[in-house]
This record gives structure tokens, C-alpha cells and sequence, in this order.
């Protein structure tokens, strides 16, 4: 898989790595959001939509990349 930069020329697109960001990001990130929700209101406990919601996208993620991948041509 390529993907086309607009000087014309072609970039190998790694869906492994992208996987890898993702997962990073969703690591890093959940911890602060709960983080926020803590040291805010604790009355109503949000991060309980926000981070299942994540983790879903976050599988669907891990499935397109490595379970259901396309062949190469």
C-alpha cells in the first residue's frame, strides 16, 4: 500500500505502525482523562462512555490491520 505525496512521489504506509500509534495514544490518553475526571466532578463517572467507546474503535483498528488485511495486488 502507497500513498501518494503531493510532490508526485509515493510513501510506503505502514498499518502496523499506524496500529502502534493508536494503541500509544489510547494508553497515554486514558489514564488523563480519568485523571481530569478525578480531580473535577466526580459525581457522574463520563470516562465510562469515552474509554469503551475508544477500546471498541481501538479493536476495530487492531482487526483491520491484522486480521481482516488486504492482500497486495
Amino acid at each position: 500500500m502507497t500513498h501518494s505525496t503531493k510532490w508526485g512521489a509515493t510513501a510506503p504506509i505502514n498499518a502496523a505502525k499506524g496500529f502502534k500509534i493508536h494503541l500509544i495514544v489510547f494508553l497515554l490518553a486514558t489514564p488523563a482523562i480519568w485523571l481530569v475526571w478525578y480531580l473535577t466532578d466526580r459525581t457522574y463517572p463520563w470516562p465510562l462512555w469515552s474509554t469503551p467507546a475508544w477500546a471498541v474503535g481501538l479493536l476495530f483498528h487492531y482487526l483491520g490491520v491484522f486480521v481482516f488485511r488486504k492482500p497486495n495486488n
